[in-house]
C-alpha cells in the first residue's frame, strides 16, 4: 500500500508540475496577444496626442576602429541606449502572474526616428530585433553600433594631434512638439565615462562632452543631441621612429662642421647623412597621414631638414673650392724659381793652383745664383703666408656660417616646438 501511495504521490507531482508550466507559458502567450492585438506600430504610442513622446538617449564610446585622415572619416564602436514610454503597451502584472518585463520584436511596435546626421558608411553591427517592454510602458533599446562619421580631421599637429568628432542625433519627421530629445545620464558622467573604452590602441578618450539644443528649419523644430568624441593620438612610436632619427641626422651634420676645410671626407660625410637622410624620408613617407586640407607639421619638419643639410652640403663644396683654386693658383710660383736658378753654367774643369786668375764674371754669376735662390725662398715664404692667411679667412667664414646655420636651425626648432605646443592644445 506504501507503494502505491508513492506511486499516487509522483504521479499527481507531475501533473502539478505540468499544470504549472502551461499556465506559466499561457500567461505570457496570453499577455502578448493582448498587447499586439490593436497595436498600430505606425501611430505614435500616446493617448493624448498632443503629449510629447520624450526618448532618453545614452552613449558610451567602446573603441576607435579608425581614422581615416584622407577621407575625413571616423570609425568607432559604441553602445547605444533609447528609452521611450509606449502607453499602448502597459499592464497590471499582478494580472499577469507577477510578470513584469517581457520582450518583443521591435519590428512590432513604434519606434522614433532617430538618426546619426554624420553617418556616411553602413559597418556590420550585431543585429539585436528585441527590445525589452517593462508593465509600466517604459521601453529599453539597447544595442551596439559601429558608426563610420563624417569629421573634420585636423593633422596639422601630428602626431601630437587631438580631434574632436560629433555623432548628432535626431528624428527625421517628428518636430519637438511631437517628439523631444533627454539625456539619461547627467552629462558631466557621460563626458568623463571611460569604463568600457579599450585604452591600448593608438588613441587615448578624453571625454564625450554632450550638448542638447533645438534645430530651427523650415520644416520645424527639431531636437537634437550631440555627443563630441574627442580623442588624442599617443605620439611615441612617431616621436621614436621619426623625430629622434631626424634630430640624430641633423646633430651629426653639425658635427661635420668640425671637419677641417683641408680634410676631404667632409664632403663624403655630409653626402653620406644627406643620402641616409633622403633613405630614410622615403621610407617613413607612408607613416605621415595624407590630407588635402592641410600639411602636417611633421611633414615640413622633415622636407626643412633636409633643406638644411642640402645648404650644409653646398656651403662645405663651396669653401673647398675656394680653397683649392687658391693653392691652384699659387703652385706654379715655386717651379719657376727653380727653374732660373738651374741656369748656371756647371763648372767643368778645375785651373791648377799656379794658374788662379780672378774670375769676376764667375763671381758675379755665383751671386746672381744666390740672390735668385733667396728670392725663391722669400717668395716660398711669401706663398705660405697668403696661404696660411687664405686658410684663416675660409676658417673664420666656416665659422661665421656655421653659427648662422646654427641660429637659423635653433630658431627653426622653437617655432616648430611651438607651433606643436598651440596646436595640439586646441
Amino acid at each position: 500500500s506504501s507503494a502505491f501511495i508513492s506511486c499516487l504521490s509522483v504521479f499527481f507531482s507531475g501533473i502539478l508540475i505540468t499544470h504549472t508550466h502551461h499556465l506559466s507559458n499561457s500567461t505570457l502567450h496570453h499577455l502578448t496577444q493582448k498587447l499586439l492585438k490593436n497595436y498600430h506600430k505606425g501611430v505614435r504610442p500616446v493617448q493624448n496626442w498632443t503629449q510629447v513622446t520624450t526618448v532618453y538617449l545614452d552613449l558610451s564610446v567602446h573603441a576607435v576602429l579608425d581614422v581615416d585622415t584622407q577621407n575625413q572619416k571616423l570609425k568607432t564602436s559604441v553602445w547605444y541606449q533609447e528609452i521611450w514610454n509606449d502607453e499602448f503597451l502597459a499592464w497590471n502584472s499582478s494580472m499577469f502572474d507577477g510578470i513584469g518585463e517581457i520582450s518583443l520584436p521591435l519590428s512590432a511596435i513604434w519606434a522614433p526616428d532617430i538618426i546619426i546626421n554624420e553617418f556616411v558608411d553602413i559597418e556590420k553591427s550585431p543585429d539585436l530585433p528585441y527590445v525589452y517592454v517593462n508593465s509600466s510602458g517604459t521601453i529599453k533599446n539597447n544595442k551596439p553600433i559601429q558608426v563610420v562619421s563624417a569629421c573634420s580631421l585636423e593633422t596639422y599637429a601630428f602626431p601630437f594631434d587631438t580631434q574632436n568628432c560629433s555623432l548628432t542625433f535626431n528624428s527625421i519627421l517628428h518636430t519637438v512638439a511631437d517628439l523631444d530629445l533627454a539625456f539619461l545620464r547627467s552629462t558631466e558622467d557621460i563626458k568623463k565615462d571611460k569604463k568600457t573604452f579599450v585604452n591600448d590602441g593608438e588613441w587615448e578618450l578624453l571625454s564625450v562632452p554632450s550638448t542638447y539644443q533645438v534645430m530651427h528649419s523650415e520644416a520645424g523644430d527639431f531636437a537634437q543631441i550631440q555627443f563630441h568624441v574627442v580623442i588624442r593620438r599617443r605620439p611615441l612610436a612617431y616621436v621614436v621612429n621619426l623625430l629622434i632619427p631626424s634630430i640624430f641626422l641633423m646633430v651629426m651634420d653639425l658635427g661635420s662642421f668640425y671637419l677641417p676645410l683641408s680634410c676631404r671626407t667632409r664632403i663624403t660625410f655630409k653626402t653620406s647623412i644627406l643620402v641616409g637622410y633622403t633613405v630614410f624620408k622615403v621610407n617613413m613617407s607612408n607613416e605621415v597621414p595624407r590630407s588635402a586640407v592641410s600639411t602636417p607639421l611633421i611633414g615640413v619638419f622633415l622636407t626643412i631638414c633636409m633643406v638644411f643639410l642640402v645648404l650644409s652640403l653646398s656651403k662645405s663644396i663651396v669653401l673647398v673650392k675656394f680653397l683649392h683654386t687658391e693653392r691652384s693658383s699659387r703652385q706654379n710660383h715655386p717651379l719657376f724659381c727653380f727653374q732660373r736658378t738651374s741656369r748656371a753654367k756647371p763648372v767643368d774643369y778645375v785651373l791648377p793652383c799656379h794658374e788662379h786668375r780672378p774670375q769676376v764674371g764667375f763671381l758675379q754669376e755665383a751671386l746672381a745664383q744666390l740672390q735668385s735662390i733667396s728670392s725663391c725662398i722669400q717668395a716660398l715664404d711669401q706663398t705660405a703666408q697668403q696661404e696660411a692667411s687664405w686658410l684663416m679667412i675660409l676658417y673664420r667664414f666656416d665659422k661665421l656660417l656655421f653659427q648662422g646655420y646654427l641660429l637659423i636651425l635653433g630658431l627653426y626648432a622653437i617655432t616648430l616646438c611651438s607651433l606643436w605646443a598651440v596646436w595640439s592644445s586646441l
